[in-house]
């Protein structure tokens, strides 16, 4: 188990702790895996969008963090960005059925433990 301060990880904000990506979309903290289902890209760095999605920082696939499924598909491949029908679909596809892992995150005073 692993716990952060609960003033790391405010309203729209996204960490990484431990092996865990946690991300606060409103106000509620939630963890995911860390990696990327396209191409094992790190989602603690990622961003949250205007729908509570994370949004991985190499070519845009969006998760929901409540069910871990992939809701869009990747906008290109290795160090291209762009439209890639068809590879796009297949993609979004595999994050569907191979979902994040999720965690749960509790707190505790001050601090955010995950994987209580």
């Amino acid at each position: 188990m692993t716990d952060i301060p609960s003033t790391d990880v405010p309203r729209g904000a996204v960490t990484r702790v431990g092996s865990w990506t946690l991300a606060n979309p409103d106000g509620e903290v939630r963890a995911v895996s860390s990696r990327c289902r396209h191409q094992l890209g790190d989602l603690s760095k990622g961003t949250l969008d205007a729908n509570g999605c994370l949004v991985c920082p190499w070519h845009g696939s969006r998760y929901d963090l409540d069910t871990g499924a992939m809701v869009s598909g990747p906008h290109g491949f290795l160090w291209y960005v762009g439209r890639t029908p068809g590879y796009t679909q297949l993609v979004q596809w595999f994050g569907a059925v191979v979902k994040l892992r999720r965690a749960a995150v509790v707190r505790v005073g001050e601090r955010l433990r995950v994987g209580a």
